[in-house]
């Protein structure tokens, strides 16, 4: 018996839930698939999350890498030591040939060198510093001469130890018990935990005029770079950021990772341009005071790569696309030499105008590819911002690169335990990357 033709089929109802369910649940397996395949070079993740790391690319002609230097690398050779930088010098000189016993005359040709560096068998100077002692009749008391107030001040530990110390314990991730063995064993002096502590503290507060300066200057910037990390404190989650300037670089830790960190320190009417990635607290903070900012390219690329490595085809395909465009615009960059100046940016701003052209058109209605196509239909403009501002870089490495050291030292130190752990690591961080810049 047929079925009504104005009745629908129940079996074909059935069927078409019962597709409906399965391309739901297709959906959320391939979102859970590709969350899974997320790794440091299609996401924001670190390299340290990789699991398993992806194999190095082949080399080009098919065989395999040698290790060291590779063919037209140049040699590079140690710089000598001035002659004025010399304590000691050895001449060693022939009187007779070697092979036949003959004879030698001098010649005026330049000797063979071999400059050699030491340690001296006592490698510090111990000092005494005596304040005497007079008796005044009149007041019938004892005064002692003055010691110097630097003197005082320094202490057990003269400057240039404490500025050793404050190195090994800031720039060489070294602990207060590594510290005290290196002094013991090698320089011949024996220092406790808590004196070294005392000293870092000291180099602490030598450090704040200088740490304030930088604090000041940072708000003056017409190009900055801004960037942020975790940083441990026993149980308790804080943040480091990290301000690139031009000339230095000011690290800054606070418990929040919000805008309200970039209110406190840059101010709500910051005039310059904000290099930086795309997450929450930069763009809350360009969006509440109209603050001009570069948007990480490179962070961008990843996020492409994540779409072209999905397993939806939909997604593959206008990752693809997205990716070619934002290939053709780098390549205007790798070819600037052979344009004239306003020929490079017209170029430029033309292949900038095609992606942002290709991120928005024809979009599949995924959730992925519909989420990169809104940020480039609100925040276009702050992707390509380097191409018609002068001075500015279009990824945000400047700043990843300075913080490097910071994710390193909280790796092997822990990160700091107390107030003014992190005030001490806020000016030493922040002196020795300022000091690499310049």
């Amino acid at each position: 018996m047929t079925q009504p033709a104005d009745k629908p089929c129940p079996n074909c109802e059935v069927l078409q839930r019962r597709v409906e369910g399965l391309e739901q649940r297709l959906a959320v397996l391939e979102a859970e698939l590709a969350k899974a395949n997320k790794n440091s070079a299609n996401s924001s993740k670190p390299p340290s999350s990789d699991l398993v790391k992806p194999p190095r690319p082949a080399v080009a002609n098919g065989g395999k890498r040698k290790r060291g230097a590779q063919p037209g690398h140049p040699r590079h050779e140690r710089t000598r030591f001035a002659p004025d930088e010399i304590d000691h010098t050895f001449d060693y000189c022939l009187t007779h040939c070697p092979d036949c016993g003959g004879e030698l005359r001098s010649r005026k040709v330049e000797p063979r060198v071999v400059q050699q560096v030491e340690i001296v068998a006592t490698p510090i100077e111990i000092s005494e510093h005596r304040g005497h002692a007079g008796f005044c009749p009149c007041c019938q008391k004892v005064h002692y001469a003055e010691i110097p107030t630097a003197i005082r001040h320094a202490g057990l530990i003269g400057p240039r130890l404490t500025a050793l110390v404050a190195f090994l314990k800031g720039g060489c991730h070294c602990s207060f018990t590594t510290i005290r063995k290196f002094l013991r064993d090698v320089v011949g002096v024996t220092v406790s935990r808590g004196h070294l502590r005392n000293v870092c503290a000291k180099v602490a507060d030598s450090l704040d005029g200088a740490y304030e300066e930088l604090l000041d200057a940072v708000t003056q910037q017409a190009v900055l770079n801004v960037d942020e990390t975790g940083h441990k404190e026993y149980a308790q989650r804080l943040w480091t950021w990290c301000f690139r300037a031009a000339s230095f670089t000011l690290f800054k830790i606070d418990p929040s990772r919000s805008s309200e960190v970039l209110v406190d320190v840059l101010g709500e009417e910051f005039k310059g341009v904000l290099g930086c990635d795309y997450f929450s607290a930069y763009r809350k903070y360009m969006n509440d005071f109209g603050v001009l900012v570069q948007f990480c390219l490179a962070h961008l690329l990843r996020d492409i790569r994540f779409l072209v490595e999905h397993p939806n085809s939909r997604n593959r395909a206008y990752g693809r696309r997205v990716q070619q465009a934002m290939r053709e615009m780098f390549a205007v960059i790798h070819r600037r030499d052979k344009y004239s100046a306003d020929d490079f940016v017209v170029e430029l701003q033309n292949a900038g105008d095609e992606l942002v052209a290709q991120a928005t058109y024809r979009v599949p209605s995924t959730n992925e590819a519909q989420n990169l196509a809104e940020r480039f239909a609100r925040h276009g403009t702050s992707y390509l911002r380097f191409i018609t501002t002068p001075g500015i870089e279009p990824t945000n490495n400047l700043a990843e690169q300075a913080i490097r050291f910071v994710v390193i030292d909280r790796l092997v130190t822990q990160g700091s335990r107390s107030e003014a752990g992190r005030r001490w690591l806020e000016r030493i961080w922040s002196t020795m990357a300022t000091c690499a810049q310049q």
